[in-house]
Parts: structure tokens; sequence; C-alpha cells
């Protein structure tokens, strides 16, 4: 026949269940208040994981059928800022042609540099164009000590015979986009450079 517990292991019992129902009131009023917490501060609203739109970044310039503003006139005349309305995550994604205009700017000086194999040298005019506004230029311009040696060091592993062929300038404008790209995403988080163009190009 089992014993009946004794008063002291009733008061045992007692206490041990007075301290969970405490304990697990203190868990229930945590969770509570974490969670209303998270409710206002605005954890559970639908578009929160979306990114906010840094207004440093450059956007697209959507084309349009009205024609573009005439350049002010004079000793001081400056071009009309190419302003984007079209904010991106990055620059890495594709850019239709059809919607967007691009720009393009010309890089000072001429770039000369020996060729891979030693038996000449190339040189070259460029110019980049972006489908991004005039923040990427301004970028370009503000960044062109490191990006003039970030070309410099793809012209000197060109191989003059492969240079000589359409293929092997192609392939120069993809090695020269990549490389001036690379050095707008370490300085400014953004690259935006959509091709390289030869103004000039002469192999010897």
């Amino acid at each position: 026949m089992a014993k009946d517990p004794s008063p002291a292991e009733g008061k045992k019992k007692s206490s041990l269940k007075k301290i969970l129902m405490i304990s697990l009131g203190g868990i229930v009023l945590l969770g509570g208040g974490a969670g209303a917490g998270m409710y206002f501060g605005g954890a559970f609203e639908p578009h929160s994981e979306a990114k906010k739109e840094d207004p440093h970044r450059p956007k697209l310039v959507e084309k349009s059928e009205e024609p573009a503003e005439p350049a002010a006139e004079g000793a001081d005349a400056k071009p009309v800022p190419r302003v984007g309305t079209v904010y991106v995550e990055n620059d890495k994604t594709k850019v239709d042609p059809r919607k967007f205009e691009a720009g393009y700017l010309q890089l000072p000086e001429n770039f000369t540099s020996n060729l891979a194999n030693g038996d000449g040298f190339v040189q070259a005019g460029l110019s980049v164009s972006t489908y991004y506004d005039d923040k990427v230029f301004a970028n370009v311009k503000r960044h062109m000590v490191p990006i003039r040696s970030a070309i410099l060091m793809v012209l000197a592993v060109q191989d003059g015979v492969l240079l000589s062929t359409p293929e092997g300038k192609t392939r120069l404008q993809k090695e020269l986009t990549e490389a001036i790209n690379k050095v707008l995403r370490d300085k400014e988080g953004f690259g935006g450079i959509d091709n390289v163009y030869f103004s000039n190009l002469v192999i010897q």
C-alpha cells in the first residue's frame, strides 16, 4: 500500500510548482514584450526586407521622346547633367538598351604600352559609355589615376598578333570594361560602365 506524502514533501512540491509557474510567466512576458517591440519596430512589415534606396547611387537614365536640352553657350558653359530616374540594387543588373539612354565620356590622353611579346607597342584613345546618370562619369574622373593604371596593365599583357584581329579588339574592349568597373566598385561600390570604345588604336 502506497504511503501518503508527508507534509514536508507536499510543501516541497508546492514550492516547486510555484517556481515553475513564475518562470513560465516571466518567459511569456519577455516573449510578448520582444514580439511587441519587433512589431512596432516594423520587423513584420511586408516591405521591411527590401533595402532602402541609396540616394548616392547612380540611377539609370530612361529614354525620352522629348529632345534633349541644348548645352549652354559661352566659355564657362557646362553640359546639361544626365539625371537618372530608375534605381537598381547594383550595377550588375542587365540593362535593356531600348529603354535607357547611353552617355559617353572621352578619357583624357592616349594610353601607350609595350605589348606582351616585347616586339611592339599599342597606343589607344578610349571612351567609356554608361546607361546610368552622370554620377558614374564623376566617379571615373575622381579615380582616373587607378583607372589609368588598370588600363595600362591590361594593355601590357596583350598579344600583338591577336590584337590585330577583330576578335582580339572585341576581347580587349571587354577586358578594359571589366578593369574599369573593378576600380569603380572597389572605390565607390558601384561600377556602371557598359562598354569601352576606341577613338584611335595604333599597334606597331
